[in-house]
């Protein structure tokens, strides 16, 4: 595989109806809003799918959610123990933090995309391996402000044995109305120097954010609740690029038609094209 030679930007419009896409657990698990109204998604939750999507793809995967873990380690010190070059390096008495990142990005897809921190005790001494990976994403923000509604959930059984059942009462479950999402990313060439990041490693993260809602569905997320419509995808023709990514970014707009959108037919979407930067488009599923 060769390592990624020129740079590359994207960008990703996504809808939510009636779901929450990214519960705030220091609100009540409401959707993320800022102060302006807006919706939110963070970067975190965003890579968290782009990891599913290409363990789906049979890719191997670094930091697995537990109900996604396709292993039997319980930790990530156990995942990484469980690797012959990487306990090695890390039951020696001087770990080569260089050597040890250089094993992790060979296997884990994810540690050479996104980077990871490596903390670990090691000997009674601590280990701390840093690596910084080339796919940078930002957090996603709607168009528009958008409408939450929040609607009282009860359960109607006991849930230890050899009690009267207690109140019906759980909680509050919360869903954005109609939400239509951005969120942008790039792939810097330096980094992937370091970390091994190839092409094909780039056109497998393409593929995961095409099919990002893809085996995502939760009660929080029903099936078809979540959909790509869009990825633009910039590939430049040199390391460094032709355009900052901020002006790349700042070439797609997407703005609402009417004052309460409901549907991605409510916007309108332009692309202000770049010299010599040819931007490829691909509908979601």
């Amino acid at each position: 595989m060769s390592v990624l030679d020129h740079k590359i930007d994207f960008a990703v419009i996504l809808s939510v109806k009636n779901a929450n896409p990214n519960g705030d657990p220091l609100n009540g698990n409401r959707p993320r809003q800022n102060y302006d109204g807006h919706g939110e998604i963070s970067d975190v939750a965003i890579k968290r799918k782009i990891r599913n999507r290409l363990q789906d793809l049979g890719e191997s995967i670094f930091v697995q959610s537990n109900d996604r873990k396709i292993d039997s380690f319980s930790s990530l010190r156990e995942r990484v123990e469980a690797n012959e070059e990487l306990g090695k390096i890390l039951k020696s008495k001087s770990v080569s933090g260089e050597e040890f990142a250089e094993a992790a990005c060979r296997e884990w897809l994810d540690v050479r995309s996104f980077g990871q921190v490596f903390a670990f005790k090691n000997a009674g001494k601590g280990v701390s391996v840093g690596v910084r990976g080339p796919v940078s994403i930002h957090t996603a923000t709607s168009v528009a402000p958008i409408d939450i509604t929040s609607m009282q959930i009860t359960k109607s059984v006991n849930s230890e044995p050899g009690k009267d059942r207690g109140s019906d009462t759980m909680g509050m479950k919360h869903r954005v109305d109609f939400g239509l999402y951005v969120f942008y990313g790039s792939m810097n060439t330096q980094l992937a120097e370091k970390t091994g990041f190839s092409n094909e490693d780039a056109e497998k993260v393409k593929q995961a954010l095409v099919t990002l809602f893809e085996n995502d569905a939760s009660s929080a997320r029903p099936e078809g609740s979540m959909e790509v419509h869009k990825v633009y995808w910039w590939e430049h023709q040199s390391k460094l690029g032709q355009y900052s990514s901020a002006k790349v970014h700042r070439s797609l707009s997407v703005k609402p038609r009417i004052d309460q959108p409901k549907a991605f037919e409510d916007y309108v979407i332009e692309l202000t094209e770049l010299e010599g930067l040819k931007v490829e488009i691909v509908d979601g599923l």
